[in-house]
């Protein structure tokens, strides 16, 4: 039988501007999402890494990030 000895996901997340939004206030709002995404990751206790965040021309962002999958040990993939 196997077993999981350790487990992470690779994601590469892309927050996108609202529309119908003024741009300042679009931009200030996808920052927030951003925010927010993280302290819910530090909320539900999943272990993960951003490798890069770059703020796009048009000031969407897109997160590399490496994460826990599910409850998962992450072993050594975080180091």
């Amino acid at each position: 039988m196997k077993r999981v000895k350790a487990a992470c996901i690779c994601q590469t997340l892309h927050f996108p501007l609202k529309e119908n939004f003024g741009h300042d206030y679009a931009v200030r709002k996808v920052k927030e999402e951003v925010e927010q995404y993280k302290r819910g990751l530090d909320r539900n206790r999943t272990k993960y890494k951003i490798l890069e965040e770059e703020q796009q021309a048009d000031g969407s962002i897109i997160i590399k990030i490496k994460k826990q999958y599910n409850t998962s040990p992450v072993g050594d993939y975080l180091d």
